[in-house]
């Protein structure tokens, strides 16, 4: 428990201070932005189908040589092209996102079907969505940080309120199991009550400190629980990933919490969305919702 502390504690003061401390440095924020990336391509290797992975015979894992090891150029390609669509047009950014967007609603039919259909376990999907959802995510939150910072810590908010909620509405409440070939502790019942304190959260945000008008307001309470529905299935993708490919964690850098894939699940599938419908809303003519276009 104590390391757990001491690993959050540090990484509330690197994250911080990246955000606020100098304020408003691009570079510090790009450098992590980069950093993020490398971390998360060199762990994402642990996910490619190997000699652990379920499903894989005694006698394969025998002669089969480790994915992570055959596949070492990842953490120079994916941090490139995050660093590429980080220089790139917004307008690029956007199609990212979208891109990201239908990847997500994809793995929600391998997710639901897990663990009967997993055809879609192999070398060439999984580089592919890594690199969908590693550029999409490092983009977003570029995106939503130069917007504001306070913006982004709100969208972390969101994250972090759906899956407490889930988890302390789940433990009391909890009945009917949501996936439970993925994730057994995850109930609907968390689910509903995660999305409803995610709407107080917003509508408290919505209305005391943006004072927005009933349907600027209501705009943001759908886009919200919208991005907290999507954390979900970030959280459940993630878990899958790691169930077939016969691991516990996607890496150690971080003691006490796993990898930095672990810590970020939830995030990679909501922040695209998030950022997606800011933008789309923007110009729509909600110009208090617009990222940068």
């Amino acid at each position: 428990m104590w390391q757990r502390i001491r690993t959050a504690l540090v990484l509330l003061v690197i994250v911080g201070g990246s955000l606020f401390f100098p304020y408003y440095q691009p570079m510090v924020m790009l450098g992590l932005m980069l950093f993020i990336a490398f971390i998360a391509a060199w762990e994402w290797r642990n996910l490619l189908p190997g000699p652990h992975s379920a499903q894989v015979s005694t006698a394969a894992r025998s002669v089969k040589v480790n994915a992570g090891r055959q596949h070492g150029w990842l953490v120079i390609a994916l941090p490139l092209v995050s660093a590429l669509l980080l220089l790139a047009d917004s307008r690029i950014w956007i199609a990212v996102w979208a891109l990201a967007v239908v990847y997500w609603i994809v793995t929600f039919f391998w997710v639901r079907r897990f663990p009967q259909q997993t055809g879609w376990f192999t070398t060439p999907v999984m580089l592919l969505s890594a690199f969908i959802s590693i550029p999409a995510t490092i983009t977003a939150i570029y995106s939503l940080w130069q917007h504001s910072p306070y913006l982004l810590l709100a969208v972390f908010g969101i994250v972090w309120i759906a899956d407490s909620g889930a988890y302390f509405v789940g433990r009391k409440l909890g009945r009917r199991k949501l996936i439970p070939a993925v994730s057994p502790n995850k109930t609907v019942e968390g689910l509903i009550g995660g999305l409803l304190l995610t709407a107080l959260y917003l509508g408290l945000i919505g209305w005391h400190w943006l004072a927005l008008p009933a349907d600027a307001l209501l705009l943001l309470i759908v886009v919200g629980m919208l991005t907290a529905l999507f954390s979900v299935l970030g959280d459940l993708v993630e878990s899958m990933h790691k169930r077939q490919a016969g691991i516990k964690d996607s890496g150690s850098i971080l003691p006490g919490h796993g990898g930095v894939l672990d810590r970020i699940d939830s995030i990679m599938a909501a922040l695209p969305v998030f950022a997606l419908c800011l933008a789309l809303a923007g110009r729509a003519g909600y110009s208090w919702l617009m990222i940068r276009s």
